[in-house]
């Protein structure tokens, strides 16, 4: 996504309904945005039951330091 000609990348987390609950955007795209956005939501929201991402190894190694692995579940979209 461009912001201000920039490229910027959302992160956001969605509920079982389909509502938005968090959006977060960072210049990349790596484990460190990854664990950021992940402890802002799980500090507002909890611990998910069932976390779906994509299959970015920033994600998957952001859930690692998390000890959230085993609630994590990859999709396609």
């Amino acid at each position: 996504m461009k912001i201000n000609r920039e490229t910027r990348y959302l992160w956001r987390a969605v509920d079982h309904e389909g509502e938005v609950l968090e959006r977060y955007f960072t210049k990349r795209r790596d484990r460190r945005a990854a664990l950021k956005f992940f402890k802002i939501s799980i500090e507002r929201y909890g611990r998910p039951e069932v976390v779906v991402t994509d299959k970015l190894r920033s994600t998957h190694a952001a859930m690692k330091v998390l000890d959230n692995t085993d609630k994590q579940a990859t999709g396609r979209w």
